[in-house]
């Protein structure tokens, strides 16, 4: 699996996703049965509210090798500031409709 990860903007300053690349190594949570090698291709932020730059970010990832793109527990649960991004819904939509059905959307890490 090769994996574009895009995570929320605010969040940057509190969140190095340190949690995020020790459940991707250690197949957990969102990652549990994956198969073979988990490859990061990209980490990036989805640009700021209301996210648009993610749909972007998320083709860029996918033409440099990305075939699976995760949003970020802190975009689609509020980990870590407690507060749910009021745009996921949107976002994934916008980036499903981007890259259509040949690529994988996890909507969550841990």
């Amino acid at each position: 699996m090769k994996v574009g990860l895009i995570r929320c903007m605010q969040t940057e300053d509190m969140c190095p996703g340190t949690t995020d690349f020790k459940v991707m190594k250690e197949k957990k949570l969102a990652f549990e049965g994956v198969e073979g090698e988990i490859e990061i291709i990209g980490f990036t932020s989805c640009g700021g509210c209301p996210g648009k730059k993610a749909v972007t970010r998320a083709a860029e990832m996918v033409k440099r090798g990305a075939d699976t793109i995760v949003l970020a527990s802190c975009i689609t649960r509020g980990n870590p500031i407690g507060f749910v991004c009021p745009n996921v819904e949107q976002m994934k939509a916008a980036i499903e409709k981007k890259l259509g059905d040949s690529i994988k959307i996890i909507d969550y890490t841990h």
